[in-house]
């Protein structure tokens, strides 16, 4: 059965948005020539390991004039705009993706998750959006959270976790580049 997965930049101090939204404590770029090895290997190989993305209205309305035309993202800009898209919201009707196919508006997130959990296929990642992951955290429909947790600290901000999850250490990895990636389950 296919997971749920939601990868999140995130502070030592649980701030995933800083107090203006912006994401300007991001380190380790994985596209550069001066790129960690093994974080890129590591990214490469999670897109890798998915086929669907979710996102919410507010992370497509900043992607969508953006991510269909970064040329300068290589193959991880290729492999991300030939995923399988849905975008969370209730105001939209369409969701184009420049000349890739467009995403799937979905008023029903949690729903659709369902359903793509069931068909056969690779992971579904969720994508930005840390209102449309609350929303799936509180569903159920969360199977891992991979945090990619930055040298720094902002003590305000918007926190990846708001509520009170049982979580289950899959996984911790360390960089050179000064970037953690921690993997947890989710207690059911």
């Amino acid at each position: 059965m296919r997971k749920l997965v939601v990868q999140q930049w995130v502070t030592v101090d649980n701030i995933a948005a800083e107090e203006d939204g912006g994401l300007g404590f991001v380190s380790g770029e994985p596209f550069s020539e001066t790129s960690n090895p093994a974080f890129k290997a590591e990214l490469m190989g999670f897109i890798d390991s998915v086929d669907t993305m979710v996102l919410g209205a507010n992370t497509y309305a900043m992607s969508k004039g953006y991510w269909p035309y970064a040329d300068d993202q290589g193959e991880y800009g290729e492999k991300l705009n030939n995923l399988t898209k849905f975008v969370a919201s209730s105001r939209l009707d369409e969701a184009p993706w420049g000349d890739f196919p467009a995403a799937t508006v979905t008023r029903d997130p949690a729903a659709t998750i369902g359903d793509l959990k069931a068909q056969r296929g690779k992971d579904i990642w969720r994508w930005g959006s840390l209102t449309l992951m609350h929303s799936l955290l509180g569903a159920g429909v969360v199977d891992e959270v991979r945090m990619l947790v930055c040298p720094v600290s902002r003590g305000k901000g918007r926190r990846v976790f708001e509520d009170r999850h049982d979580l289950e250490l899959v996984d911790a990895t360390a960089f050179d580049n000064g970037v953690a990636l921690l993997r947890y389950g989710i207690g059911k």
